[in-house]
């Protein structure tokens, strides 16, 4: 599947957010979006007369669907199919969608404190470091379910990475849909995320309106 390969950064400063791509580095000032807070381009910073416009209300469904989708690294189909499936599901579509994005085995990597940023997570599952329920898992799209078992398989604990990781899991907040147990960096779902457990501000309504035109 194709992926985005540009500046991560620039996804950033096009949505006006920080959508934590590049781990520890967006909480400190090198942070693009601190330094540039303006879209990216030679007209970013103003438009025409040196005034924004006020953004149409299709314009914010836009901006919140393209951001919900690099916050999770999924591309524009794949999204659709999610948003299709949470449609399909009972309960409110949007909070839906978001628990769908959750419960994606790379997301859940990085939740459990294992990665630093989604892109990373995503990366190290596609190079199998992770088990589910016994069985190497290299897809970072897997949805897991209550009860699964997230492991890192026994070859790869000896690597460098993964030492050092376990060295900082005490600093990372883990919601409580998860639970990992630092000392074999086995992780379970104990429940399905809750709309409360997404830790970034969303507007998931939006996205539904966008689908809904």
């Amino acid at each position: 599947m194709a992926r985005y390969i540009g500046p991560v950064c620039k996804l950033c400063r096009r949505e006006g957010v920080k959508l934590f791509l590049k781990g520890d580095r967006c909480m400190t000032s090198k942070c693009a979006v601190e330094r540039r807070a303006y879209p990216p381009g030679d007209h970013g910073s103003t438009t025409k007369g040196g005034r924004r416009r006020k953004p149409s209300d299709y314009a914010l469904q836009l901006r919140e669907k393209q951001k919900i989708r690099r916050i999770y690294g999924v591309l524009e189909r794949q999204f659709r199919l999610y948003f299709a499936e949470a449609d399909r599901m009972s309960g409110v579509t949007g909070e839906n969608l978001l628990q769908l994005l959750e419960r994606r085995l790379d997301n859940v990597v990085y939740r459990l404190g294992l990665a630093d940023s989604r892109p990373q997570a995503r990366q190290l599952v596609f190079h199998g470091h992770f088990a589910v329920n016994g069985h190497k898992m290299d897809v970072p799209s897997y949805i897991v379910r209550t009860g699964d078992l997230v492991v890192v398989r026994e070859r790869s604990k000896s690597l460098v990475y993964f030492k050092d990781a376990t060295k900082g899991l005490g600093r990372k907040r883990q919601p409580g849909w998860l639970a990992l147990d630092p000392k074999t960096l086995e992780g379970r779902v104990v429940a399905l995320p809750a709309r409360s457990d997404v830790d970034v501000t969303l507007q998931e309504q939006l996205v539904v309106e966008y689908y809904s035109r």
